[in-house]
């Protein structure tokens, strides 16, 4: 099967002559559409399958994943809110609970989140400039085009993921 972009509506890549706040919104925006469509289409079984047998990877653990992610770096960082709580990461559990297991797991529910998550970051985001810094991370200031670089980077890897996983379940392909 040959590999096409994906045709929708809401994808659209930036225009090459944005300033640099506007490409990376555009980018960022496009990659967390991406991810969407890659989940789309699909029923609850094979969102939530693991196709790659040595992996946790699901495309429903990695929009569960991207949710915590948003609020990461957007709220607790960006906002230096570290009262804000996990969204699914306990005190107990290990670093990968948003991605296995997932018997419980409510795709709409867990659709409603991300999206609020990303709308909470969009919210986030425009109330400071690229050179804002959040909390230290790591003994480091985290400015906010950092953080957008790292967004556009976390989302990009996370859906060649998806693509793969995407391509195992029914053989769609895309960019």
């Amino acid at each position: 099967m040959a590999v096409a972009e994906i045709e929708d509506a809401r994808r659209t890549e930036p225009a090459f002559g944005l300033v640099e706040r506007e490409m990376l919104d555009g980018w960022l925006e496009f990659h967390r559409v991406t991810l969407l469509l890659k989940c789309e289409g699909l029923d609850d079984d094979r969102r939530k399958a693991r196709p790659v047998a040595t992996s946790k990877l699901s495309l429903h653990g990695l929009l569960r994943h991207m949710s915590e992610v948003e609020r990461g770096w957007f709220t607790r960082t960006l906002l230096a809110d570290q009262t804000e709580p996990y969204i699914y990461y306990t005190s107990e559990a290990d670093d990968d609970i948003e991605l296995a297991p997932l018997d419980n797991a409510i795709w709409e529910a867990d659709l409603q989140i991300w999206q609020r998550e990303c709308e909470r970051s969009r919210e986030h985001a425009a109330k400071f400039d690229l050179d804002h810094c959040g909390r230290q991370r790591q003994g480091n200031e985290v400015s906010l085009r950092w953080i957008y670089t790292h967004m556009i980077e976390e989302y990009a890897r996370h859906n060649g993921h998806a693509d793969l996983i995407r391509e195992l379940l029914d053989g769609s392909v895309g960019w």
